[in-house]
């Protein structure tokens, strides 16, 4: 075999590889040696920054948040998958579910922000209904635009997400396991807290990381959710990119990347691993 020949099935990678290098490598490089740039010359400045009160508190709310709504979609996701699991595979309940599932994971940005708005803001469909019929207000003194409101917000497209990434492993469980564990007089109990739970636990983990990364490096919804103040990291880069009242804090801006960089790699490495030790019995 020619040495063109060895090498053609790899030409189909080159558009691959420049996609990831323009939209992936170039900007990462950029964030990295901008986060050590101050004035155009070698400083620690502004990753010594991150260590100050605002961005610590900065960090641990989007910690919070991406954590919170990373168990809550979880948990509901995977009974939800176990509810699709049970039924027949073609009843109209399992396709219902995984249609809706595919679109409202992908539901977010400004329009998931906008119906969130129309629905609980102090003028929302919902808030006036509940405040004229039992005098209940709902918006109270603004939740909706702080860290909780993110949470609600953020848990709508995490829970169909969990069932989009979680049902395969749950449709691995074969059946064969759960009739050999009946026959050897284990009951339903026992085969799921020492057969399928612990088979099915690395899966729930790894797509627990996989919410988490997707809440943490979420921005759309919150930028246009949160109009004042920077309760998550995302939207302290753009203060730190876009502020009038403090300019020149780029260099900052790439310190806050970098953190979240770090920090998500970190995430997607342990969920590598996991999914790895998942496909083995998935095969």
């Amino acid at each position: 075999m020619s040495r063109r020949s060895r090498l053609a099935p790899a030409l189909g990678l080159l558009p691959f590889l420049a996609y990831l290098t323009v939209f992936l490598l170039v900007p990462t490089v950029t964030v990295v040696i901008g986060a050590f740039q101050e004035d155009g010359r070698f400083s620690m400045t502004n990753v010594e920054a991150l260590f100050g009160e605002t961005a610590r508190r900065t960090l641990w709310n989007s910690l919070v948040l991406s954590g919170s709504t990373a168990v809550i979609g979880a948990t509901f996701g995977a009974i939800l998958c176990y509810l699709v699991v049970s039924a027949p595979p073609t009843s109209i309940f399992r396709r219902a579910v995984m249609s809706v599932a595919g679109v409202l994971a992908q539901f977010g940005g400004v329009t998931l922000a906008f119906a969130f708005i129309a629905t609980l803001s102090f003028s929302g469909v919902v808030t006036e209904l509940l405040r004229d019929s039992v005098g209940v207000d709902v918006f109270g003194s603004g939740w909706l635009f702080g860290l909780p409101g993110l949470i609600l917000v953020y848990t709508y497209f995490q829970i169909p997400l969990m069932v989009i990434v979680f049902l395969p492993a749950l449709e691995g469980l074969r059946p064969q396991w759960r009739e050999a564990a009946v026959n050897l007089g284990a009951t339903t109990r026992q085969y799921w807290t020492q057969i399928a739970i612990p088979l099915l636990w690395p899966a729930f983990l790894g797509a627990s990381l996989l919410l988490f990364a997707n809440a943490f490096a979420a921005y759309a919804t919150a930028a246009t959710l949160v109009s004042q103040g920077q309760p998550i990291v995302p939207l302290l880069i753009r203060a730190a990119l876009t502020s009038e009242v403090v300019l020149g804090r780029q260099n900052f801006a790439f310190a806050l990347a970098l953190q979240m960089i770090v920090v998500v790699a970190v995430v997607m490495t342990a969920y590598a691993l996991l999914l790895r030790r998942t496909s083995r019995w998935l095969r």
